[in-house]
């Protein structure tokens, strides 16, 4: 892998991914403006207001210009580092994003810990056990989490250990790194559970069809202790799989926190983004897609420099042989 051909990909991909987040907010910015209701309505709320106010807001905010100028002019403050102002609070949208992306990051991260750690371990466990009652038991585990919604299993959690057993806080996102670990457990664990079950399917998987390759074979012959052949030889060629999991496992992650930070009441983005659409506060909702899509094609990049990391036959879109 040379340096050259590294900045070739990365150029490659860059190029494709600017058109594709301009679509994306585009795409979104047509949605919101063709969605029912009036965001100045919204804004004064029961509040009785003169033609002349309505349309200085309108103005300030450029509601009354054509689509395409609208859009033209937030993408110019957005090359610059301006998301507007939010209609909702009369607040800059980057200090406003700013402010609760903290708590939103600190979940995620936890989230992601707990799900690529305990489901990779669970999944090689489960191959190794092919066919037992473990393999069994955990697959079992794999389809409740699965079957089960974020919301639904931060409820749960929220009544057994916040209500009943008191063993966590059941509000607030805590101050400090391990007082705010402390308060995100509960919205973490409902995260996991939900998506674990993923990771674990596909290690599982991807481990069972390794385990019946040659090399196995081969390297059992040679005396290597079955625990040796499976961490250090099946699970790494089971990788490129499990690395395209952890990438969509990731960005569905972060998909749902919009649901948990809603159930446990945090100050996060997801309670930010529900906010926003249910005041049409557009320059709010335009900048987080914004953040969220630059996000999703950030870690989409990721999962493929790794491709070429795990794998040495893979070269940025070929294959060596």
């Amino acid at each position: 892998m040379t340096a050259s051909s590294f900045l070739m990909f990365l150029a490659r991909r860059c190029a494709v991914a600017i058109p594709l987040l301009l679509i994306i907010s585009f795409g979104v910015f047509v949605l919101v403006h063709i969605a029912p209701g009036d965001p100045v309505r919204s804004l004064l709320g029961t509040r009785a207001a003169d033609p002349a106010t309505i349309a200085a807001i309108r103005a300030r905010y450029h509601l009354d210009d054509p689509l395409p100028v609208q859009y033209g002019k937030w993408l110019s403050q957005v090359i610059q580092g301006d998301l507007g102002v939010s209609i909702q609070g009369n607040r800059a949208v980057t200090r406003t994003i700013r402010d609760r992306l903290g708590v939103t990051v600190f979940l995620t991260l936890m989230s992601s810990v707990l799900v690529l750690g305990p489901g990779i371990v669970l999944g090689a466990v489960a191959a190794y056990c092919h066919g037992r009652r473990l393999d069994r038991a955990l697959v079992m585990l794999g389809v409740f989490g699965i079957s089960s919604p974020a919301f639904v299993t931060g409820i749960f959690l929220l009544y057994v250990f916040g209500v009943l057993l008191r063993w966590f806080p059941i509000f607030g996102s805590g101050e400090g790194f391990f007082d705010r670990a402390w308060h995100l457990t509960l919205p973490s664990l409902a995260l996991a559970i939900s998506v674990m079950a993923i990771v674990i399917k596909i290690t599982r998987a991807a481990m069972i069809e390794e385990l019946g390759q040659d090399y196995v074979t081969f390297a059992k012959s040679r005396g290597l202790s079955p625990r040796r052949i499976l961490f250090a030889y099946v699970l790494r060629n089971s990788l490129i799989p499990l690395v395209t999991a952890a990438g969509i496992i990731v960005v569905g992650i972060v998909a749902g926190a919009i649901y948990v930070e809603v159930t446990f009441s945090l100050p996060g983005l997801g309670a930010l983004t529900v906010e926003a659409i249910q005041k049409r506060d557009i320059p709010t909702i335009q900048g987080i897609v914004l953040l969220f899509s630059t996000f999703v094609v950030l870690v989409n990049l990721v999962v493929d420099v790794l491709y070429a990391l795990i794998d040495p036959r893979i070269r940025f879109g070929r294959v060596r042989p």
